[in-house]
């Protein structure tokens, strides 16, 4: 790859919890994984970064609504619920960032890690992100990145919202397409 920026692919919280079945589950998350299946291979294919990132909370945080958050109890560490959907497609040159370790919320994969430092060590200048969800995870996660500097592509058929309202993942997209990311389809 002669003068083309380097690349990494993020892939957002493809969770047990996230799924269908899981404590916090996106309608229809599960559709994510053959897109980004297909992307991590391409990327790994030509030695480029991927990176998984995952909610990773204690048991009691301020994120759930059981301690005053918003949120049921979801990827509680070291549980099932917190694990990569299985079919997800694992390899040992995937990093994996950990967020929402604390008492934050940290939606963003950016959010209380060293994900920025990692991918300039890595000398990345682009980044395609996708999976779980459109209106959260993602769109933080696709915000900070522009913010961080980085070209970023939102993979939109790898991608899933929550829609508490019928219009958020379409807001979502609008707001990255806003913020100065790509929105594509490619999976």
């Amino acid at each position: 790859m002669s003068n083309e920026p380097k690349r990494a692919l993020i892939v957002v919280d493809v969770q047990n919890d996230f799924c269908p079945g899981g404590a916090l589950a996106v309608a229809h998350g599960d559709e994510v994984i053959a897109p980004l299946n297909r992307l991590i291979k391409q990327f790994l294919d030509r030695g480029e970064v991927v990176i998984k990132s995952r909610d990773w909370h204690p048991a009691q945080t301020k994120h759930f609504a059981a301690h005053g958050g918003t949120w049921p109890v979801h990827c509680v560490r070291n549980t099932r619920g917190a694990e990569f959907h299985p079919e997800l497609l694992d390899d040992p040159r995937i990093i994996v960032v950990s967020k929402g370790t604390g008492d934050e919320d940290n939606y963003s994969a950016f959010d209380g890690t060293e994900l920025a430092g990692l991918l300039r060590e890595h000398g990345v200048a682009e980044v395609w992100v996708g999976g779980l969800a459109t209106d959260y995870c993602v769109k933080n996660t696709v915000l900070d990145a522009v913010r961080e500097g980085f070209a970023v592509s939102a993979v939109e058929d790898a991608m899933r919202a929550v829609n508490l309202q019928p219009v958020d993942g379409d807001r979502a997209l609008e707001e990255m397409r806003r913020a100065g990311a790509k929105v594509i389809s490619k999976g």
